[in-house]
């Protein structure tokens, strides 16, 4: 018995944990941006797709779930540009598949002319929507999966 109070804890604590973060947790700060990049106001997605799916997600609420908030940061060097979009839902995000398809077509992963990437977890979506070599979303993709684990 003593034994599952201390597990029963640290499970309540790490499902706590994931289930207290924000949208603005996720976000990059202004000191994590490298000093490369500058803020971008709107949209800067590589393909379209994935910014149609950011701009009409309410459309496909009945596939992926029903939305609590969403948010985009875009972001530009001389390099590389692209959006970072946010999205938390109601209940577990469960869209997987429609959002593959949306994404990458019939190729079913990134491509060079749609090479955005996401992360499912819980009730967070995140979508990258960068070239793979971006030094900006490396960066996102840590935080957030750093926060997410």
């Amino acid at each position: 018995m003593k034994l599952t109070i201390p597990l029963s804890a640290l499970f309540l604590l790490l499902t706590t944990n994931l289930f207290s973060q924000t949208i603005e947790d996720l976000k990059l700060k202004n000191k994590e941006i490298p000093k490369s990049y500058i803020v971008n106001q709107g949209n800067v997605c590589i393909s379209p797709q994935a910014c149609t799916f950011y701009n009409d997600i309410e459309t496909y609420s009945n596939i992926v779930g029903k939305l609590k908030s969403k948010q985009i940061q875009s972001f530009k060097s001389k390099t590389d540009s692209g959006s970072i979009m946010y999205f938390e839902f109601e209940q577990v995000f469960k869209g997987d598949r429609f959002l593959q398809g949306m994404l990458w077509r019939k190729d079913g992963e990134p491509t060079e002319e749609h090479p955005e990437e996401y992360l499912a977890k819980g009730k967070f979506l995140i979508i990258w929507s960068f070239h793979s070599d971006s030094p900006i979303k490396e960066k996102s993709e840590t935080k957030v999966d750093a926060i997410l684990q």
